[in-house]
């Protein structure tokens, strides 16, 4: 197991960072689907990429991702 993996915890909470916010988030800022959280909360520690997410939590952020359906106005 590697140090990513061996520092992850579930992710399957709803908080700032998590698959779900993350997927949410990069709906709303119509950015291309990347999935990805971050443990510590966005922009801290340490960046989880999808090469080292569990299936339940890339299923967790393309449903969030997919599912949001709002977006930003950037005008």
């Amino acid at each position: 197991m590697g140090k990513v993996k061996s520092y992850m915890m579930d992710g399957l909470e709803t908080n700032h960072g998590s698959p779900a916010d993350r997927g949410s988030a990069d709906a709303y800022y119509w950015r291309e689907s990347d999935p990805h959280w971050w443990p510590e909360g966005t922009g801290k520690g340490i960046r989880v990429e999808q090469c080292d997410m569990l299936q339940s939590q890339i299923d967790i952020y393309m449903e969030s991702y997919n599912n949001e359906t709002e977006r930003k106005d950037h005008g």
